[in-house]
């Protein structure tokens, strides 16, 4: 059991913290100080931990070339042994409190240096002014963050008379108590034991034996609900829960504004706080629910049980086929809970799990989260070989060992398989695939896909590197992508789109929006189309009229998901800016400019109207929830290379205006060459913010080399 005893004041030692990394894995580890001499703290260590790092201070930069090689001298530091860009991928706050849940309902105890460190890491995030939580770190609080987050500071062994659980269940109960959580947070509260089964709406398994062919069959859902579907509805059929403890029946009283046992169970499927649903029910989610609820109260027997036969084997395969990694966050500590009830915690299937549980726990200086993946390995280190490649930098004898081990790491994390049985568990074909975060978790990405493959294409065209990535393996990248274009022309995440649009509206999380379906992106549309042009350079005979139709298909479409004011809608990252970049970085492959294209000037006319005072660009994250561009108090370093990088693509004219935010970027750099953390920058399911923090490195590095490619030389006054 996790340790259950007052909340302790002493927390660790930040200098005794460790990040190993190997084949893409990152995990933390905390030493004795007799292990910590042998192992001394790398740059990336002290980093992360917001230790000192001694680097020294670089001349100042005349021009922006000389602010890149600044910048880029810094980050080089932090360079992983093999090869990668690590980071945190944090920022939710439904992320942490479902590893701590499993691992109490479990029977596991959490090392007493990544308790403590987490409960840092809850006490330090919780709103300050009222202690509450909320769906991520910048928004306000919430019954979804501050259920969850109080129960798990609880069970990490926070007493519930510390002044931070008073202050946050006065709020909780101010909020509408725990009655009120949404779908997910009913949920885990089930399984914990400390809310009722009969108070959340149905997750029937009996979904996975119906026919595929029908439009609303899991398997056309998007693939991260249906991943986190496929647990609940496996643990929700047999109402599994933890065994009861006193802290249990403590949480019973404490997480409500009336006694336990006089709750009406029923009538709280449907009551979730008003203010933090973004997605109400429809009327045919409510129809279904119904249903569902009169099925429950009579289920066969035996078709229950075919159907939990059925999810166990989807869970299988999803353990195997990722290595028991999982694919995100959300259904990792599911699966494992699953492990659990259906095999006990003594099983090689649990250990396996437990073991892969450290893939995701990021340290750093505000103390111990869940990350949103394992990590963003891939995606980051791509992103960074591009940019020095592109703007001259990776020719200079200093950059030249980062890059063989960035295109050393690149290398060895193409997917070279595909997913056992892919059919029956609803997958695609992997093969020759990049994901997010590294090879052994096992699942396509489309612009990953991409991303990875123009920097591997760009680094090996330099003389001093090798060339392990052989052309049939990018002919197998190519396949991968082709196949993922849909019939409006652009590209999803991971699969096809699936499914009807209709399917969105039997959305049951209500606390996020568009996650029913893949849809396409401006972001994955320009991305691949981008590498299959790279590609096309490099061998321009193979499958040329396939990649001729997808670029005509592509094109239109990201042309049509031009809002009418010239944006593009962000979906990966904050917002308008973010897609903006990539709408016009597509159109420019093909030759359309501010000069020659309607298009290309509408969107740069947008991003101009956006320009701050002060010469740089910011979006706040109320742009993803509103669809309305929303201006952050404060221009932000990241944006503001989005805004250039996509004005200087576009061939903007007025350069004085550019040079504004270039000089912007560079007033923010350290003497050291770093930019400092500002805003959060990345965003899922339009409600959901999640940290990017390697942005701030690459894309300011990335915009100010740019610059001078694009300008040329010379010191902007």
């Amino acid at each position: 059991m996790p340790h259950s005893s007052p909340l302790t004041l002493n927390y660790t030692d930040l200098t005794r913290w460790r990040l190993r990394t190997e084949d893409g894995r990152q995990t933390w580890h905390y030493l004795n100080e007799a292990e910590a001499e042998k192992w001394p703290q790398t740059a990336a260590d002290k980093y992360w931990l917001d230790l000192k790092l001694n680097s020294p201070t670089l001349p100042k930069p005349r021009t922006p070339l000389d602010a890149a090689r600044n910048g880029l001298k810094f980050y080089q530091q932090l360079q992983c042994e093999d090869g990668h860009f690590a980071g945190a991928y944090g920022g939710p706050h439904f992320l942490t409190p479902g590893y701590v849940i499993t691992m109490y309902i479990s029977k596991q105890t959490i090392p007493e240096p990544m308790r403590v460190e987490m409960i840092r890491y809850l006490l330090t995030t919780a709103n300050k002014d009222d202690g509450g939580w909320g769906i991520h770190v910048a928004g306000e609080s919430t019954v979804f963050g501050t259920t969850l987050n109080y129960v798990a500071c609880r069970l990490l062994g926070v007493n519930r008379d510390h002044p931070a659980m008073v202050l946050a269940r006065g709020t909780l109960h101010k909020l509408g108590s725990a009655t009120a959580v949404p779908a997910w947070g009913k949920f885990w509260l089930s399984a914990l034991g400390v809310y009722e089964y009969e108070g959340m709406n149905p997750v029937p398994p009996e979904l996975w034996l119906l026919p595929y062919a029908l439009p609303f069959h899991p398997g056309r859902w998007w693939i991260h609900t249906r991943m986190v579907y496929l647990p609940m509805s496996f643990i929700y059929a047999q109402r599994l829960k933890a065994d009861d403890t006193p802290l249990l029946e403590q949480l019973r009283e404490e997480l409500y504004t009336q006694s336990y046992d006089s709750i009406d169970w029923p009538k709280q499927c449907n009551n979730v706080a008003a203010a933090e649903v973004f997605y109400p029910h429809t009327k045919l989610l409510d129809g279904l629910n119904t249903i569902c609820w009169m099925y429950e109260k009579c289920s066969p027997r035996r078709l229950r049980k075919w159907a939990v036969d059925e999810a166990w084997t989807q869970l299988q395969m999803e353990d195997k086929n990722t290595s028991y990694g999982n694919l995100a966050s959300v259904n990792k500590p599911l699966n494992m809970l699953c492990t659990y009830f259906k095999l006990g915690n003594e099983c090689e299937e649990f250990k396996q799990h437990r073991e892969h549980t450290l893939d995701y726990i990021w340290m750093s200086e505000s103390g111990m989260h869940f990350n949103g993946t394992d990590g963003s390995q891939v995606w980051d280190t791509a992103f960074f070989c591009q940019a020095v490649c592109e703007v001259g930098l990776a020719n200079e004898p200093s950059c030249q060992d980062t890059i063989k081990r960035a295109l050393e790491f690149l290398d060895t994390q193409q997917i070279r398989t595909d997913p056992e049985n892919h059919t029956r568990c609803y997958r695609d074909l992997t093969k020759g695939a990049w994901p997010f975060s590294r090879r052994a978790q096992g699942y396509t990405v489309s612009d990953c896909t991409a991303e990875a493959m123009k920097a591997v294409l760009s680094m090996q065209d330099l003389p001093y590197t090798n060339k392990n990535v052989t052309p049939d393996r990018f002919r197998d990248a190519v396949d991968v992508m082709l196949r993922m274009q849909n019939k409006d022309g652009g590209f999803a995440t991971y699969e096809l789109t699936r499914g009807p649009t209709l399917l969105e509206k039997i959305n049951p999380a209500e606390v996020f929006g568009d996650i029913m379906l893949e849809y396409s992106y401006p972001e994955c549309t320009t991305a691949v189309l981008l590498s299959l042009k790279a590609f096309r350079k490099r061998q321009p005979n193979y499958r040329s009229d396939a990649i001729d139709t997808a670029f005509k298909h592509g094109l239109r479409y990201i042309k049509k998901a031009q809002r009418p004011d010239g944006s593009w809608f962000g979906s990966w990252a904050i917002c308008f800016i973010y897609a903006t970049w990539f709408g016009i970085e597509g159109l420019s492959a093909v030759g359309e400019t501010y000069e020659n294209s309607g298009t290309v000037r509408k969107a740069c006319e947008f991003l101009v109207s956006k320009q701050q005072a002060d010469g740089g660009w910011g979006e706040d994250y109320k742009s993803c929830e509103t669809g309305v561009f929303h201006h952050h108090a404060q221009s932000q370093v990241v944006q503001t290379a989005w805004a250039i990088l996509a004005l200087l693509a576009a061939q903007y004219p007025d350069k004085n205006l550019i040079a504004r935010g270039i000089k912007l970027i560079m007033s923010r750099q350290q003497p050291d060459g770093r930019w400092n953390q500002e805003g959060i920058e990345g965003v899922f399911n339009r409600n959901a913010l999640i940290a990017y923090p390697n942005y701030k490195f690459i894309f300011p590095i990335w915009a100010l080399g740019r610059w001078e490619s694009e300008v040329g030389p010379g010191v902007i006054a």
